[in-house]
């Protein structure tokens, strides 16, 4: 039964190593035997899926709103400007001043010749304390410490597309998705919100972003594998990808009074915390999939596994003892795209839902065919490192 205040998706902005817009990526990921477009040399041993070719302007019109963006934020405000036109808000300034917007930010790029800089100067000299002192407040802007502000995305996206409603920012990797799509619907089925901009970008071509992970030992390394065969291999089994997601989401009632085409309606969002050092891990995958009020019949899965060991083994696990979930693990073809990637997760989810057809498998040996018409489909996120969500996508 549906209500005023469902939930739905009315908005779709997609870019990554495959493309960009909602039409682009269902035609490489329909096609039979999709193929991932993949960057082996610049960076390794480590291959990243790199970025397509972007116009900027068609999304960021004054060159001046470019040339203050990093490359993460411009990614992100012209993911956001794609779902914005696509739900046919971008442009309409009653709907923008009174859209609110969520979003899931790191910290962003470091400046890496400060970075050089100071560590050159620190081999010649003891009052280290001093230097840091002068490089501060002589090297960087000061609206900004050594990385960047990750609220700056939102502002961005405030300047550019004059959405001026409430704004909120998570940081956290994976969690960040997650959070800011959670807290997005709540928002709506509470009556707080009408509708909402909810989203991220990851840029990962950039030598401090592939140190995170690899500080920790996740990165995968040698010859690239899909993302359910990295087990047992060199490294810690993630490959990462530049990309960015941002849906727009409205209550149903809303959209409707709009005459807006709707993809899908977002049913139950949830999350988890597993202590993973306890060995909670399986245990919180098999409650959030209970949750998730998943129906009867065969299950469509949108995986956002990273390829991480630990963490993509223990949903690997959960999904198979499931007969019914039909998994497709998109990072083999996008690559992990971190704060992006639980809000891509659900916008694959909903284009199956509204195409009336599932995606053929994404890796023949690890993955199992659907056939039919999917009515719900399901999101994953299970952290690389910490936090666990899920959405059910169900046919509008």
């Amino acid at each position: 039964m549906s209500s005023p205040r469902d939930v739905v998706i009315s908005g779709i902005g997609l870019v990554s190593s495959l493309g960009e817009g909602p039409d682009a990526h269902w035609q490489k990921l329909a096609q039979p035997g999709p193929q991932p477009v993949l960057e082996a040399t610049r960076f390794a041993p480590y291959t990243v899926h790199p970025l397509p070719e972007i116009d900027w302007n068609l999304q960021i019109a004054k060159r001046g709103d470019q040339r203050q963006m990093e490359t993460w934020q411009r990614l992100g405000t012209y993911a956001a400007g794609l779902a914005l036109d696509d739900a046919g808000i971008k442009g309409n300034d009653e709907l923008c001043a009174t859209m609110d917007m969520v979003v899931a930010a790191g910290g962003g790029e470091r400046d890496e010749a400060v970075d050089a800089a100071i560590l050159a100067a620190s081999e010649s000299r003891n009052d280290r304390d001093v230097l840091l002192n002068e490089k501060l407040t002589t090297e960087l802007r000061p609206t900004l410490f050594l990385a960047q502000l990750s609220n700056l995305l939102a502002g961005n996206i405030s300047i550019v597309h004059k959405v001026t409603g409430s704004s909120r920012t998570f940081m956290g990797e994976e969690g960040a998705g997650v959070a800011a799509v959670e807290t997005a619907a709540a928002r709506i089925r509470s009556g707080q919100s009408t509708h909402i901009l909810v989203g991220g970008a990851f840029q990962t071509e950039h030598s401090d972003m592939l140190l995170g992970y690899e500080l920790a030992g996740y990165l995968h390394r040698g010859p690239w594998k899909p993302v359910w065969q990295r087990q047992g291999t060199e490294g810690g089994g993630v490959v990462t990808g530049s990309g960015g997601a941002f849906l727009v989401l409205e209550q149903r009632e809303h959209a409707m009074s709009r005459g807006r085409k709707i993809y899908a309606e977002l049913g139950p969002v949830v999350s988890g915390r597993a202590r993973r050092p306890r060995g909670e891990l399986d245990a919180e995958i098999a409650a959030l999939l209970k949750q998730a009020a998943l129906p009867n019949g065969k299950l469509l899965t949108l995986s956002g596994a990273s390829g991480a060991h630990a963490a993509t083994t223990a949903e690997k696990a959960a999904l198979d003892a499931n007969p019914a979930i039909a998994a497709r693990g998109f990072s083999t073809l996008t690559g992990h795209m971190k704060e992006a990637q639980f809000p891509f997760a659900v916008a694959l989810a909903a284009l199956a839902v509204d195409r009336k057809a599932a995606y053929p498998v994404f890796d023949a040996a690890a993955e199992t065919p659907f056939e039919g018409v999917p009515q719900s489909v399901l999101a994953t996120a299970i952290g690389y490192h910490q936090f666990e969500g899920m959405a059910l996508v169900n046919a509008a």
